[in-house]
């Protein structure tokens, strides 16, 4: 975030990666969402994008790159987001994203920081997206499931983000991506004086992901997350094992999380319903007890 003037602050943000799914119009898609996510999650506005693409130019069909740029162009204009450009260079494996400018109020910037004792903690969007990725590359993800998941990656939070500050009193705020559930939710609480109650059976996740996981479709990357965080997590006995496996899966575009004030939390879930965020949820509490702890039961 960079202050510009007393009422108004530059956003600024970038994100890439490689496929996730094999639709190459729907890698965009999902690509451009992830970026431009990050400036919903500070409670910014989206205004211009740059494409930041890598492709194999001599082993890959341009019509691949294409649809790709299509698939990124039409998540844009579904944000409202104008494309000024970018940069392409070639690798040997294909990769897109884009770098997102936003504007905010300086005094409205929501940080991932500053959760507060008693507060009750949201999440907009369902887990499972890294778990079901990893499934899909050895074609074990029926239609229905893939459908699922690609709906939740190429959903925008932007209705989520205006929902949740037209609500007020937000004291944290994050999206869900490659640190997963517990990583990202464990940085709200890192050198702070409070931690985390976690309600694992109000926990949303994506319908078929418990079979994949015990079936052995796991991201290599949930077990990195785990390894990084797992001495800041204790498990309850009540908690199952599966669902604490899922929460370190790496998201691809994920939701929103966030604390408020405990009265204006069963509300807004209330709204986020009514507005079509199906799967928010009121996923725990922000405690003062065990601080940059989270305890999960």
């Amino acid at each position: 975030m960079y202050k510009i003037s007393d009422n108004l602050a530059l956003v600024q943000t970038v994100d890439f990666f490689t496929p996730t799914v094999d639709d190459p119009f729907t890698f965009g898609q999902i690509a451009a969402a992830n970026a431009i996510n990050d400036i919903y999650a500070m409670g910014g506005t989206p205004l211009t994008a740059m494409n930041i693409v890598c492709f194999p130019i001599k082993t890959m069909d341009k019509a691949v790159l294409k649809e790709v740029l299509r698939g990124g162009l039409d998540k844009m204009r579904e944000a409202g987001v104008l494309l000024m450009g970018g940069h392409s260079v070639e690798d040997n494996e294909i990769k897109y994203g884009l770098s997102v400018t936003g504007t905010i109020h300086p005094d409205h910037v929501l940080f991932n920081r500053g959760a507060r004792a008693g507060d009750k903690l949201i999440l907009t969007k369902p887990l499972g997206t890294g778990i079901i990725s990893t499934a899909l590359k050895a074609n074990a993800v029926n239609n229905s499931l893939l459908s699922r998941a690609v709906a939740c990656m190429t959903e925008l939070n932007k209705k989520a983000s205006e929902l949740m500050i037209a609500a007020g009193d937000i004291h944290s705020c994050t999206d869900i991506t490659g640190f997963g559930f517990f990583g990202h939710a464990c940085e709200t609480i890192e050198d702070s004086d409070t931690g985390l109650h976690i309600l694992s059976q109000s926990i949303p996740v994506l319908e078929g992901v418990r079979n994949l996981l015990e079936t052995g479709y796991i991201p290599g990357g949930l077990y990195r997350n785990r390894n990084f965080r797992l001495r800041q997590v204790e498990k309850a006995s009540s908690c199952p094992d599966w669902i604490f496996d899922v929460c370190f899966d790496p998201q691809t575009a994920g939701g929103l999380f966030f604390s408020l004030p405990a009265e204006k939390a069963q509300p807004l879930v209330e709204t986020m319903h009514a507005a079509g965020i199906a799967d928010a949820a009121i996923v725990g509490n922000v405690v003062s007890e065990h601080p940059g702890m989270i305890f999960i039961e």
